[in-house]
């Protein structure tokens, strides 16, 4: 695509690759290679591109055109008020994502501010939920947890980008309350996961099953494996009156609940964005 001599304008590349890739796309590669402002991107695109630039925008667009998702091809997405470095090491961010961290950064703020509130996020991949309720909750002390090596790297690189609030973040390697301290058994305040929940011979969209990890897609026969898991042994880690965030899928939210109850939980089912029974939030029963 383009001739690399420096006469090719942005304005031209932005075409090629809409009929590539669709206009969309097009656009938030464009926008990403010219470091163009939010809506601001109509002022780049009378400017020349360079050579290695034009090389950048060429593997991006071929990237995309061959199924990468978006979000890999920019090496970065937004999270609630954070942008996040992300590739195939970890899942995509997405909104249904953020409404979980907004009700774990609602179970921290309902507890107040006269103390540290110790938060633990298993399966944090690239630390979205973590850094999100750090960066939003200056009481929170977030304890973030991966067994996979190659997430907790991308979460230790987002970790460095967030600012003053990363003293109050670890990260811990380790299999759900396995990668813990034995000494925070029973005193965790909050505990929110985004676990993996797709069934092992479920269908995934081509853009989903042949690009984001497997490890933190799938969980057994019905998809229930890891949640069963934290539910189970939540009971042990949470503070008396601890709040429990899980993440799933819309039709395994009464089973989860129910679970939840089972175990001493006060437990609510919520919706994401979309209108779907997205989350479980459960408290202790034994909660003053």
């Amino acid at each position: 695509m383009g001739n690399g001599d420096g006469t090719i304008a942005w304005r031209e590349l932005l075409a090629e690759a809409a009929a590539r890739v669709g206009e969309r796309d097009a656009r938030r590669i464009v926008e990403e290679l010219t470091d163009a402002a939010p809506g601001q991107l109509h002022r780049e695109l009378d400017d020349l591109v360079t050579e290695r630039a034009l090389a950048r925008f060429d593997e991006m667009v071929a990237r995309r055109a061959a199924g990468e998702p978006l979000q890999y091809v920019l090496g970065r997405w937004g999270f609630r008020s954070l942008d996040l470095m992300v590739d195939r090491r970890v899942l995509i961010p997405r909104p249904e994502t953020e409404v979980v961290a907004g009700l774990a950064i609602d179970a921290v703020v309902a507890r107040g501010t006269e103390r540290d509130v110790l938060v633990a996020d298993l399966g944090t991949g690239s630390g979205a939920i973590a850094l999100a309720v750090a960066a939003e909750c200056t009481a929170a002390r977030v304890l973030a947890t991966d067994a996979s090596a190659d997430a907790l790297a991308v979460a230790r690189a987002n970790l460095a980008g967030l600012g003053r609030a990363a003293a109050r973040v670890s990260l811990h390697d380790g299999s759900w309350f396995d990668a813990l301290p034995d000494g925070l058994c029973g005193s965790l305040d909050v505990i929110v996961s985004n676990p993996p929940y797709v069934a092992d011979d479920e269908d995934l969209p081509a853009v989903v099953g042949e690009w984001e990890p497997p490890g933190a897609l799938r969980a057994g026969p019905d998809g229930l494996d890891d949640l069963h898991c934290i539910v189970d042994q939540s009971v042990r880690w949470l503070a008396a009156d601890g709040t429990l965030v899980l993440e799933m899928a819309p039709d395994q939210t009464v089973a989860i609940a129910r679970r939840c109850e089972q175990r001493g939980f006060v437990a609510s089912i919520h919706q994401d964005l979309a209108g779907r029974d997205r989350a479980v939030v459960a408290t202790r029963e034994d909660a003053p």
